[in-house]
């Protein structure tokens, strides 16, 4: 579509948005995890996101499986972490071994005890907490108890040092613990505040989001937000973050999305707060049951990226199965108004495929640049895609990024049909639930990994497609699995986060 404005999940967040994440996309029971993603001190661009774990220089992957069976406790979950290196990211069976790690609430170290449906994993986010120029691991658990007092949720710090993760690590709560508030449900991590050089942590619960900053050796609540308003007043239940340096002033901006149970949860909006001396509001956008931010068209200003269902409207119109919209920044962030925004979807002039119904194409999205060309591009996933006869095997896009903003031109679309990619396209396996772009070899193009969490009968798999000059390559792709890893496979859902 022509640009329009160029102005300078079984348990979630709550049951009833779980529930509805991937209903509204698709109408089919499937989960669809909150994005959680990372910022950078001073900006957000996709180019220098804080994902170093070991301060190696090459970027690093932390995934999460939340429902992941751990000493037999059903849901406790894990993450894993595979760190980058000249040739990328591998397994335990890659050569050279010793680049992963499996991090539990059961792992030496790591406070509290892995119990059933803590959902240790749920949410993931990286950045330098403590300022010690090593990156940071941020994992929530939302469905942790504290005492008495069930689903009050926990975030777990993971301190990043030469050695990588695990040599430091601490947790901590809500101020005050509230039953099924699910504290941790989304995360993000990025400098928000001038008082500080380091990243702070934004924290997503029931009731909306609380920024914590690391001072004197704890982390310290310093903000708590509201969330955004449903333009008839009604409020909009929280589920996603995501930061971008907007306005290009130096600070992160966070944005707040969610949906409203007022309209039945067929409408994402997302509150914008800009960073700087404070967290302030600026406005509520349209869209948001996915997030993702970068420099689409290179001119120094962070673009919002955002996913949304098609409602009927939208569908009398021909915009079928999902859409996303790219909300341009500028001297005054994102803009705010609905007929401001690029909305694509399937049936846009030069986007592979044609649009059905249930496609939940946006359902997740990502932002880097896949060709080194400067200019980001985004990946979209969608997980309800029918290909051939088998329903919800899955699907992922990359659109390219133009000093005119985004584009279809050189657009691609993958399946599990896709020659060279690995596997076969099988009913029910929601391949790009989650994509994540990612430069983990160094080489200044971001390849795409890409988890479909129904993989297997639910275990989840992820899949890597390396970049080159002209986008993503399905020729060298493949394939791994939590077991891989040394992780536990039966019903994990492995993938269901992906740090962005």
């Amino acid at each position: 579509m022509s640009r329009t404005s160029r102005t300078t999940r079984r348990t979630g967040v709550s049951a009833a948005v779980t529930a509805a994440s991937f209903l509204l996309l698709t109408g089919a029971a499937m989960l669809a995890a909150p994005a959680v993603y990372a910022g950078v001190p001073g900006g957000t661009s996709a180019a220098d996101r804080n994902n170093d774990f070991n301060g190696d220089g090459y970027a690093d992957m932390l995934i999460g499986a939340p429902e992941g069976r751990v000493d037999g406790k059903e849901g406790a979950g894990y993450v894993t972490v595979q760190y980058g290196a000249p040739n990328g990211i591998g397994t335990n069976t890659s050569v050279p071994k010793g680049r992963t790690a499996v991090f539990s609430q059961s792992t030496a170290g790591v406070p509290g005890t892995s119990e059933a449906w803590d959902d240790f994993g749920q949410a993931v986010a990286s950045g330098d907490i403590d300022g010690d120029g090593y990156d940071d691991a941020i994992i929530g658990a939302p469905g942790e108890d504290e005492g008495s007092v069930a689903d009050a949720g926990r975030v777990t710090v993971l301190y990043g040092s030469a050695q990588g993760l695990g040599t430091r690590n601490g947790s901590f709560t809500a101020p005050t613990p509230t039953a099924g508030a699910r504290f941790g449900a989304a995360l993000a991590a990025a400098r928000f505040s001038s008082a500080t050089a380091n990243d702070d942590i934004a924290v997503l619960d029931d009731a909306g989001a609380q920024v914590f900053t690391y001072r004197q050796g704890k982390l310290t609540r310093t903000a708590r937000l509201g969330t955004a308003q449903h333009p008839e007043g009604h409020r909009i239940q929280p589920a996603y973050l995501t930061t971008g340096d907007y306005d290009k002033d130096g600070f992160a901006d966070l944005v707040v999305s969610g949906f409203s149970p007022e309209d039945d949860y067929a409408q994402g909006w997302s509150a914008v707060y800009a960073g700087g001396a404070s967290m302030t509001h600026l406005r509520d956008l349209r869209g948001g049951i996915s997030t993702a931010s970068g420099d689409i068209d290179r001119d120094g200003y962070d673009d919002l990226v955002v996913g949304q269902v098609s409602s009927p409207d939208d569908e009398a119109e021909g915009l079928t199965g999902g859409l996303i919209g790219v909300y341009y920044g500028g001297e005054d962030g994102p803009v705010g108004e609905e007929d401001s925004a690029q909305w694509w979807t399937q049936n846009s002039p030069g986007v592979p495929g044609v649009g059905e119904h249930g496609d939940a194409w946006g359902a997740d999205v990502s932002v880097a640049d896949v060709n080194g060309d400067g200019y980001a591009d985004v990946a979209v996933g969608a997980p309800g895609e029918d290909v051939g006869s088998e329903a919800d095997a899955g699907a992922v896009w990359l659109l390219r990024g133009s000093a005119g903003g985004l584009t279809a031109t050189g657009s691609q679309s993958f399946d599990q049909n896709t020659a060279n990619v690995p596997g076969t396209v099988e009913a029910d396996d929601a391949w790009g639930a989650q994509v994540r772009l990612i430069d983990t070899d160094g080489d200044g193009r971001a390849e795409l990994v890409a988890a479909a969490t129904g993989e297997n009968a639910g275990d989840g798999v992820a899949w890597v497609l390396p970049a080159g000059p002209s986008g993503l390559l399905a020729s060298g792709s493949w394939s791994y699995g939590a077991g891989s890893l040394g992780a536990p496979v039966v019903g994990s859902r492995y993938g269901a986060a992906v740090d962005e």
